[in-house]
């Protein structure tokens, strides 16, 4: 990628050339013999001084921050700036001129210094003009870059902060159930600290992921569901309903193991006889469906917990629309339901 400097550069010389180019070309078309030596001179003479004139010029708009002005007081400093600049030049090479051909000092009237110096105002107008349009150009794109730069490391923040909620509860229930079993079950108290190990390890593998295999996410959450059923024993059943070819489908990190918990905290926790959670993972010809049905009622308070909205707002940030997700009710069942559109 050509850089800010050497497109500046590049634009100086070709287009002053450019224009010393057409004033050759104008003079062969009217008198061929014009065309020499001294001429030539001259044309190298206007393009360096027309160089340094315009060049010494934004670097006067540099140190006096005329680049961040409105164009309500920069237009008529650009003006005055532009007719020093276009004096410069002419006087410059004016002077050149002269010391190659003594005769052009009579033949130089004051009037025709004016006009070539109005003349060159012009130029150096339409220069300016170019050269704050793309200056305006370049700030305004660096400064959507920013934004953009800015709202992605603000979504990815949020992003860190809600899918690294490994509810605390959770924790401090699982625990209490294993120190209780401890005494009966020792064992199985082994078993249950092997669990919730290998829980907490893969939540903090798993939470510095933006997304992963889908394997990996039913995995954490059988962990989690084997360890709330030493809380629940019985009155928690569990059914699984998977396709095994959508192991490597990419889900974002806790989306399962969040809609599971809200499922028990909110469907079988409330039952004194508990219930039933489904979870169910299926594709059709451009969607991809994860579903956790459970036992219970959906209520009111229920869509806007704490889980459920940092479901919602992942899915937003993450995918910006293009994954579904509704809560809905019948026969007794609450049903979660991811729909990722493939297309």
């Amino acid at each position: 990628m050509i850089s800010g400097k050497r497109i500046y550069w590049l634009a100086q010389f070709s287009g002053w050339t450019a224009y010393s180019a057409l004033i050759i070309l104008a003079t062969y078309a009217q008198e061929p013999s014009k065309v020499d030596l001294k001429l030539i001179t001259n044309i190298i003479a206007l393009i360096f001084f027309a160089i340094l004139g315009t060049h010494l010029m934004r670097g006067l708009f540099i140190k006096l921050d005329w680049l961040d002005m409105k164009p309500g007081p920069l237009v008529p400093r650009i003006i005055f700036a532009s007719l020093i600049c276009s004096a410069f030049i002419s006087l410059t090479t004016a002077g050149i001129s002269i010391l190659i051909d003594e005769t052009e000092l009579y033949n130089t009237s004051l009037l025709s210094l004016v006009i070539n110096i109005l003349a060159l105002m012009v130029l150096v107008l339409f220069w300016n003009a170019i050269y704050f349009t793309f200056h305006f150009f370049q700030k305004a794109r660096k400064q959507e870059l920013n934004n953009v730069s800015l709202e992605a490391s603000r979504n990815e923040i949020e992003l860190k902060n809600l899918r690294s909620q490994l509810n605390p509860h959770f924790l401090f229930n699982s625990l209490n159930s294993i120190r209780a079993l401890i005494e009966l079950e020792p064992n199985k108290a082994k078993e249950a600290v092997t669990t919730l190990s290998n829980l907490l390890r893969k939540s903090l593998i798993l939470g510095k992921e933006n997304l992963v295999r889908l394997e990996e996410e039913m995995e954490m959450v059988s962990n989690y569901l084997e360890l709330e059923k030493i809380r629940f024993e019985e009155r928690l059943t569990v059914k699984w309903d998977v396709d095994p070819s959508l192991n490597n489908f990419m889900v974002p990190p806790f989306i399962l193991q969040m809609l599971v918990e809200n499922a028990i905290k909110h469907g079988i926790s409330n039952y004194i006889n508990g219930g039933e959670v489904v979870i169910l993972s299926q594709q059709t010809e451009d969607r991809v469906i994860i579903s956790v049905m459970n036992t219970g009622e959906l209520q009111s308070n229920t869509d806007t917990g704490i889980g459920i909205q940092n479901t919602r707002r992942r899915l937003d940030l993450q995918f910006k629309g293009t994954v579904d997700f509704e809560l809905s009710q019948q026969d007794g069942k609450v049903t979660a339901l991811l729909t990722f559109n493939l297309k």
